[in-house]
This record gives structure tokens, sequence and C-alpha cells, in this order.
């Protein structure tokens, strides 16, 4: 009872690592020469990586920008190679459809009305997508072109590509013919003239916040890749690597000058802020245990983000290549039940980009996306073509350069529409996104008979913005307090207390048959989500955008816009979910035993993946449901007057205006005493794709970091709970 152990900071694991590490600097200063030591630059000792499903930034906490490369790898195998293939995530036109025949038809009467040029489930996807459009041109008072498409079609079919000599292409790409390496990383992998011919396997660790076990065997293979990629970009950009020398006998205190030591070195680790936890261990253990990095602090990227800005409060939204990442953060730290992960980013803009252009007879005939330089034209195209500001829609002429392994250079030139800006709205009308399709092949890293030494909460795999945007779905069977394990922020006297933004979705999965669905159907209105910000425009009076689809009947058509919506694709999905249903009897007939089977329980106990569901929400809509998750009606006022855009997809132009007036369109009705919505630009001269890495970089050259290092020792000892010790997130 009168004993002391344990009960002062003094005593615990933590002070007793730190005095030791101070007695070894004590004692390398009395070892110490007399003479007079350099001064060190804050932060040249530490190594910032902000892991992406594209890019890999990595660099010094000190150094303006970080070296990016693009995070694959290349390694030679040792059987033979399969073929490279693309695996689909956006819809594509029916089979056999030849090219140049549009998606749409314009009407003579109105210019502004579209119709539909066949029944193919796909036009019927890019209808409704331009229906939003032509809405919005029509309260600017916007023109449109009769017959672009044929107009646009016509060019295309008949244009010849000019050949450049080589010797008058400065940007001449010189391919990789004869490697000799065992494995090839970043760009070098990607100028492989042809890799399964060389007998090369490329591939790309990280998809989103996640691993690629999609393409691997194994999740050793995916941590020796990001190893091999981590210790050669160290190497050959920053002249860092793990010492290898002995000390000398002879003279113990003059070892050869070796002063880039990757132990001498602590890292900054940037993670999702929608994480898994077994990827942070996993990568937590490859930097600490493997790589010998001194010491390590994991920090979320809209927290990174933040101080890269300089501001404290901020609704953050990532958009990357694979995943947009959306996080409200409060003075340092990250909300967590405002964490929302949306299953598409830029990849699919391209992605979608390339199915519009192939609808207009897209010049360049011989296009594979499984190709690195044929993807890299459509990722140029992307950067210099798309847009989301309705005025730039025009019959324009553009012209791009196709530059092929073993064949001269080609100039085509390209006349494209409203493809340009088609493309990005995907994000806010995402029906053309095939998720079941792009989830399918992944496994799960985690084995479930394996546990951690921290107990698993509901929020690890769900967030309370997620079951916001998800209640439409839920089986009314579920008690209200799985629902809404928190207060709900209040609504407007006028509205009703259903979930916001969610009013117009599907009330319930009930089919007309009587029977239940537990699983959302397939492109379902929930699936796109697009009515939700439609309807909201419905009921707003003072917003200065029209509804981009309520009643947007598309003239000539069956129905209004969203009752082709339930067409479903007949193509089977690898790894589909299976619905259960629940049949009710007819009149007259006795009740027919239930059958043995239980429906699918998933994380939280609910019968639905919600994560997976509220992937599919429209950008604005999500972002609205994580300002709500944050509290009450102040705190959406807060977050949406604040909303920091940051990753490459931010890049396209004219995003901030189609964000605010989106959101506010939707806050307005919803939301009493609404100001204007305000999206935060990056600050002067930053890159919007590296602001989270410079905000990590600030956070390593802090006074204050020094209470969150985990040093191997503490991760030897205590696993993942010395991150819960130092972090402020598990």
């Amino acid at each position: 009872m009168g004993s002391t152990y344990l009960k002062s900071d003094s005593q615990t694991i933590w002070s007793r690592n730190a005095n030791r590490v101070g007695n070894k600097s004590r004692n390398l200063v009395e070892d110490a020469t007399s003479a007079t030591p350099t001064e060190v630059r804050r932060g040249s000792k530490v190594i910032v990586i902000h892991p992406g499903s594209r890019w890999l930034r990595i660099g010094r906490a000190c150094d303006v920008n970080p070296v990016s490369i693009p995070n694959v790898i290349a390694r030679k195998a040792k059987g033979p190679v399969p073929d490279r293939i693309y695996r689909e995530g956006v819809s594509r036109p029916r089979r056999g459809r030849e090219r140049g025949q549009p998606s749409v038809v314009a009407q003579s009467g109105d210019e502004y009305a579209v119709s539909l040029a066949s029944d193919d489930p796909f036009d019927t996807k890019v209808a409704a997508i331009t229906v939003s459009l032509r809405d919005r041109m029509r309260f600017y008072k916007l023109r449109v072109t009769a017959n672009a498409a044929s107009i646009a079609s016509t060019f295309n079919e008949q244009f010849k590509p000019e050949i450049i000599p080589e010797t008058n292409d400065p940007f001449r790409i010189h391919w990789v013919d004869t490697p000799e390496e065992d494995f090839i990383v970043g760009e070098k992998a990607l100028q492989l003239s042809d890799p399964t011919s060389l007998g090369y396997v490329v591939r790309w660790p990280l998809s989103g916040p996640v691993f690629n076990t999609r393409d691997y065997p194994s999740n050793q293979l995916i941590l020796s890749d990001l190893e091999t990629i981590l210790r050669t970009v160290l190497k050959e950009r920053l002249n860092i690597e793990e010492s290898s020398y002995k000390v000398c006998p002879i003279l113990p205190k003059y070892p050869p000058p070796d002063p880039m030591k990757l132990q001498e070195y602590s890292v900054v680790l940037v993670i999702p802020d929608f994480y898994d936890r077994f990827y942070v261990h996993d990568f937590v253990r490859l930097l600490l245990s493997n790589m010998g990095f001194k010491q390590l602090c994991a920090q979320q990227e809209s927290l990174a983000a933040t101080y890269g800005a300089g501001i404290s409060n901020a609704c953050v939204v990532d958009m990357g290549a694979v995943t947009t990442s959306i996080a409200c953060v409060d003075d340092g730290l990250v909300i967590s039940d405002t964490r929302m992960s949306l299953n598409m980013g830029g990849d699919d803009i391209t992605e979608f980009l390339y199915v519009l252009l192939e609808k207009i007879s897209f010049p360049y005939r011989d296009i594979d996306l499984a190709r690195s330089y044929d993807w890299s034209v459509m990722e140029d195209l992307k950067a210099r073509l798309c847009t989301l500001a309705e005025g730039d829609v025009a019959l324009n002429l553009y012209d791009f350069v196709v530059r092929r392994p073993g064949k001269p250079t080609e100039k085509y030139g390209l006349r494209a529409y409203d493809e340009i800006i088609l493309a990005p709205m995907c994000l806010f009308e995402p029906r053309a996104i095939e998720f079941d399709r792009k989830r399918a092949g992944f496994r799960p890293v985690s084995m479930p008979d394996v546990t951690d030494e921290i107990v698993e909460q509901t929020s690890d795999h769900i967030s309370q913005a997620m079951m916001i945007s998800t209640q439409h779905l839920l089986p009314s069977a579920i008690p209200s307090a799985m629902v809404h394990p928190e207060p709900q922020p209040s609504l407007p006297a006028s509205g009703s207390q259903t979930p916001a933004v969610n009013e117009t979705l599907p009330a319930s999965t009930s089919e007309p048959n009587g029977t239940v669905s537990a699983v959302a159907p397939k492109n379902e209105k929930a699936e796109g989500a697009d009515a939700t910000s439609t309807t909201n425009d419905e009921t707003k009076k003072d917003d200065p955008v029209p509804s981009t689809s309520n009643a947007t009947e598309i003239t000539g058509g069956e129905g209004t816009a969203d009752a082709p919506m339930e067409i479903t694709d007949t193509e089977e999905v690898e790894n589909k979910p299976v619905a259960v249903t629940v049949t009710a009897p007819a009149a007259g007939q006795p009740p027919q035993p239930a059958p043995p089977i239980q429906p699918q329980v998933f994380p939280g106990g609910f019968t639905i993946d919600v994560a997976f569901e509220a992937s599919k929400l429209p950008l604005d809509v999500a972002i609205f449901n994580s300002a709500r998750a944050a509290g009450g009606d102040d705190k959406i006022r807060k977050y949406l007057q604040a909303v920091l855009v940051i990753g490459g997809t931010a890049l396209v132009p004219g995003m901030a205006h189609a964000l605010e007036s989106r959101l506010q369109a939707i806050a307005t009705p919803l939301v009493p005493n609404m100001e204007k919505v305000q999206i935060i630009p990056p600050p002067k001269d930053v890159d919007p794709k590296v602001l989270a890495w410079k905000g990590a970089a600030v956070l390593g050259k802090m006074d204050g970091v020094s209470d969150l290092w985990v040093t191997v020792e503490d991760w030897d000892v205590f696993g993942m709970r010395a991150l819960k010790e130092r972090c402020f997130y598990l």
C-alpha cells in the first residue's frame, strides 16, 4: 500500500529511454575532438515520408520541396510474365457499338434539353450528368453548341497525325530496352519499352489508403517492394543509406567518413485519416525494425495539411489518385467521427475522360491504358483539358503528342466539347463509376483470428459521418442507439428529423414484390447519391446555382432521368456481394419457414457494409455529412467556411467554385443563418499536391515533436501501444 513503484513519471519506460539517450549524447560530446562542430540545420536529420498510391513524396524536413517519384517498382520475374491488363473502374458503352455515336442528342426546341441516343445504360448515365451540366449552363446563360458531338467526331475521325523527327523533339524519352538490374524503381520503371517481353513485372504497392493486395500474392512481398523503393530513393536521391563500415581496431576514434547513416535519422510518417491498423503496424515495423531508423512519429494527412496551411481548424479534403479523404480538424486534432473515405479520385477522371473521348472518335486509335506511355497521354490530356468552369465549355481544338518505344513521335489534333467538364463532374455525379468492380479482387490485410493488444473499437471501421450517410440503407430493426451513438446536430425547424442530405435517397431497400434486400442494389441512386444534392437544390431560394437534376426530365426518353438510372449492367462483377432476401408470404398461404441462411454481419454489427456504401457518395454530399458529424449548426457553419482542398485533383480549374456552389445549395436550406461557403486556397506558391508533406515537415522541425517520438526500443516493448501512448488517433 505504501509502495511508490511506477507512481512517478521518472519511473516509466519512456523516462528511462530518454535518460539513456541523453547519457549516450553526453558521452559522444565528451569523446568528441576539440574541433568546433558545424552547425546543423533544424530538420536536417528528420526524413518526412508521405506514401501515396501514385506518388511517393520523401525528403528532409529542412528541404523546400520533397522528392516526388512514381510509387512503382519493376522486378525481374523468374517465370513467364502475365500479360498486362487494365482493371476498369468506370462504366463502358455496350460492346459492339460503333465509335462516334453520341450518348445524347440535342432537341430542336430547347437548346438545353437532352434526349437519349439509345437504350444503352452507359448513355443513360452520361445523359443524367449532361442534364446537370445543362441546368448550370442555363442559369449562367451560356449558349450550347448544337450537334457539337457530331462535329467533333467527324473532325477526329478524319485527322491524320503529324510525324515529328526525333531530332526535333526536345522531350523525347530514352526508353529502357536492355535493363540489367533485378529491379527498377520510379520513372525508370515506367520507361521500360515492353516489360512483358523483357521479363519484368510492374506493380504499384499501394492502392489508396491500403496495401495493393489485388496484385500481390502475399503481404510480405508488398512490404519488400516498399522497402526496396524507400531504400533506393534514399540512396540515389538523398544520398542516405545504411551504414556498412566497421570501426577500425587500430584507430577506433577515427572511423571512415560516413555522415549519412540511416540509423541517425528520425522519420515522420504521414498516414491516412481513415487508416487500417494493420497498415500502420506493418509500415512502422518496416521503418523501425527493418530499415533501422532512429525513431518515428506518425501523423494523419488532414492534421499535416493544416500545419502546412498555417490554420488550426478546417475541413480538409484530400483528393488523391484513387481515393478522396475528408476529415475535420479542430485545434490540432482530427475529429474521428468526421472521417470519410470516398472510393474515387483522379484516376477515375482520367479513365472517364478516355471513355468520353472514345465516344467522339479519339484520333489515337491504338491507345491501351494498360501501357504506361498511353496512360501518360491521358494524364497529360486531363491536366490540360479538364475543367469545372462552365464558361470554358466550347468546341475547341487541342493537340497532344504520343511517344512510343521504337516508333517516331506523333502529334495529334483533337476536337472536344463538353467531355472536358463531364469527366471531372463524375466526382459530383458518381453514377458512372463501378464501385463493386473497383474493389473486386482485394483481400483483407488482417486475419480474423489475429488480435492486437489494443481493443478494437467500432470507430476503427466506421465513423459517425458514414452512418449519417447510410441511414437510409439500414434496416429498421437496427436499434437507434447503434445508428446514433452520439447526439445529432439540430436541423432547421422547417425540416424533418431525417438526416440532412439523405432526404431524397431511397427510403429503404424494400422491393415491390415484398422482398427486403440486405445490400444496396447496384447502380441505385444511393450509389451516385446525386439526387441528394439535387433535391436540396430544389428547396433553396437564394443560392446562385440552379438545381442540378431536380425535375430534370430527359425529353424524348422514358420518364425522368432518375428512372433509367435503375438499369443495371448485365456484366457479372467478380466478388460481388450477394444480397440476402427474405420473401413475404402471399395472401392466403401459410407462412413458409425461414431459410437457414444468416445475413452477413459487417463491422459494427450492421447488415450492410457501411464504409463501402458511404464511399459512393458525391463529393459535396460527403463534405456536408462530415461537417454534420462534428456537432451542431455552429460546427457545420464553422467547417463549411474553412474547407481546405488539397491533392493533385484539386488542381482542376474551377474546382473551388464548383464545390462552393454545390455546398451552398445543400447548406442554405438545412442550416439556419448559413453564410457563404468558403474554400481556403493553399498558401501562395505551394503546390496542393505537397501541402501535406510540407505540414509534416513543419511538425518535424517543431520542439514539441520530441514528445511524440517512438524509438526502436519502445516499439520492441510496446508495439502498437507505443503509438497509442505517443499519438492521439489510436
